[in-house]
This record gives C-alpha cells, sequence and structure tokens, in this order.
C-alpha cells in the first residue's frame, strides 16, 4: 500500500496520541485521579487508528470497555475523554460512565461497554435502523476474542447475515481473553474463519500493521456499503499491558510480552517512514510535542471541570411507576 506523506504523518500523530494519553491515565490512575477500573490500549494503536480511516461521520461505531484508542481516532477530544475518567461532569458521558463507557452521540460513537460482547447486538440495531430508513452506512463494531464465547457474538453475526445488515465486526483479536489464552478457550484459533458459519465474508489481518489494517478495513467496509452484507474482519493484535490495573498478569511470560513488543506498531510504522524519506527527526520531535501539548491541556480540562451537583443524582435514572 503506497501512503501520502500528510496521510502518513497523520496515522503516526494518531497513534503517539494514543500512547500517551493511556501512559498519562495510567499515571493518574495511580495517584487516585482516576477511580474505578482501566484497561489500556497499549500495543493495539493500529487498530484503532488504520480501522478508523475507513469510516465517514455518518457511519456508527461502537467498542468495548478498552475504547480509549477507538475514540480519541473517532475525535473525541481527548479532554473530553479525561475528564470522563476523573468523573466530571464535563466529560463525554457527563462524569457518569468512567473509562470503560465513553459516548459521543454527535460523533456517533455508542459506547463503550463493559459486558463482554454486550455491544454486538447494539450494533446490529444501529444497522437494522439504517437499512429501514434507507440510509447507506457502516456500523462498526469492536470486540475482543473473549466475545466470540458469548451467545451474542452468534446470535449477532447469524442476525445480521439473515438480514443482510451492513455491519462490520472488528474482532481485536490480542490472543486473551482477560487472563485466558486463545488456544484455552477456542477449539478453532482462526476466528476470522468462522464467517463461514454464518456464510458472510471474513477475512484476518496484521494488526501491528497500522496500513495493513487501514487497507483491510477500507476494504471491508467498501463492501458493506454496497450492500453485499454483514463482514468479519479478525485484527490480530497484542496489549502490551495487563488486562487491566487490577490483574496480577500472571498467565503470560515477561519474555512474551518483551517479543511481542519488538512488534511495537508505531515504533515499525516510524521505521518504515524513514525508510520511504516520509519521516524526519525534527516531524518526530514536532509530533510528540504537539501530542504533549494535547495530553497536558486535556488533564488541565480535567482539573478543572466541575462535579455533578448532587440535586442531579436522579436525573436520567428509571423508575417505574407504582400502581
Amino acid at each position: 500500500m503506497t501512503v501520502e506523506r500528510g496521510h502518513a504523518l497523520e496515522l503516526l500523530r494518531q497513534m503517539v496520541l494514543i500512547r500517551r494519553f493511556e501512559e498519562k491515565a495510567a499515571e493518574l490512575y495511580m495517584l487516585g485521579k482516576i477511580r474505578g477500573f482501566l484497561h489500556l490500549y497499549i500495543g493495539e494503536e493500529a487498530v484503532a487508528v488504520g480501522a478508523m480511516q475507513a469510516f465517514t461521520p455518518e457511519d456508527a461505531i461502537v467498542a468495548t470497555y478498552r475504547e480509549h484508542g477507538q475514540a480519541l481516532a473517532r475525535g473525541i477530544p481527548a479532554g473530553s475523554l479525561m475528564a470522563e475518567m476523573y468523573g466530571k461532569a464535563n466529560g463525554c458521558s457527563r462524569g457518569r460512565g468512567g473509562s470503560m463507557h465513553f459516548f459521543d452521540v454527535s460523533r456517533r460513537f455508542y459506547g463503550g461497554y463493559a459486558i463482554v460482547g454486550g455491544g454486538m447486538p447494539i450494533a446490529v440495531g444501529l444497522a437494522l435502523a439504517d437499512t429501514l430508513q434507507g440510509r447507506r452506512r457502516v456500523t462498526a463494531c469492536f470486540f475482543g476474542d473473549g466475545a466470540v464465547d458469548e451467545g451474542e457474538f452468534h446470535e449477532s453475526l447469524n442476525l445480521a447475515a439473515l438480514w443482510k445488515l451492513p455491519v462490520l465486526f472488528l474482532c481485536e483479536n490480542n490472543l486473551y481473553a482477560m487472563g485466558t489464552a486463545l488456544a484455552r478457550h477456542q477449539s478453532q484459533m482462526d476466528i476470522g474463519l468462522k464467517a463461514q458459519a454464518y456464510a458472510l465474508a471474513g477475512e484476518a489481518v496484521d494488526g501491528m500493521d497500522v496500513l495493513a489494517v487501514e487497507s483491510a478495513t477500507r476494504r471491508a467496509a467498501e463492501a458493506v456499503r454496497r450492500g453485499e452484507g454483514p463482514y468479519l474482519l479478525e485484527v490480530r493484535t497484542y496489549r502490551f499491558r495487563a488486562h487491566s490495573t487490577a490483574d496480577p498478569e500472571l498467565y503470560r511470560t515477561k519474555e512474551e510480552v518483551e517479543q511481542w513488543k519488538t512488534r511495537d506498531p508505531i515504533a515499525l510504522f516510524a521505521a518504515r517512514l524513514r525508510e520511504w524519506g516520509l519521516l524526519s527527526d525534527a516531524d518526530l520531535t514536532a509530533i510528540e510535542a504537539a501530542v504533549g501539548r494535547e495530553i497536558e491541556a486535556a488533564v488541565a480540562v480535567a482539573e478543572a471541570g466541575p462535579w455533578e451537583p448532587v440535586e442531579d443524582l436522579l436525573r436520567d435514572v428509571y423508575t417505574p411507576r407504582t400502581p
């Protein structure tokens, strides 16, 4: 895949932004500024950044609880996301969702779902709505390899195929469902092949290569947009950090993690761009500096953000009417 310099530098900038945002989030979590659960995306940046290039502002995005990368790549301001993790009212979900429940209807970013596989039926519903309204849109549904064990996976693929809905299912296969290795929970480890069981198109792509992810996702999204039905894209990637901040990470070796770090998507892409004459030291310095300022500003937004008033505690809380 050939790439234009401006586009290449923007892909690199977005991956660096996700990496630095996550690193800052981990630091703030240790300081007690962020509470609850925190699932970091470090190592998987090429998936969100590459895939998001294929979608228009009218397309819908449904993500998992490890959704910081998708949210940033979708264009949700870092300050809005950081404020949400702080629990502040100026966060993208008014501080009520936290790290696992980012939501921005203006950008058609429909979660952030803490339930494994929980976003898949939502994606099918969004695609069905678009179909009934005659809108030529794509719903992108991100999920992890652990969600393949859930009934929602099979039900969602089956219904989407039966109704020929415009859903692009993107499996972020990072080889571990929480602490369970893929080989211990999947008899068929080639997740892309599972598309055949539901008579829909499917393939696998190297998730550590941002250009490969972009190319495969564009190809899949175009097929979905043409009305050819749903598509399953398995993106093979790896998270460098533990499942969450509460994970002692006893299920894999340090040697395995270090081996995967030699395939760091940011370092690999930067090296390729240098080889192609598209990236200089000055370019990289400028990107890091700009991202640093953006992260600093995001923290300032979160620190200065207001808490939700106590009188709003029951706002948007459903209470059934008593007889």
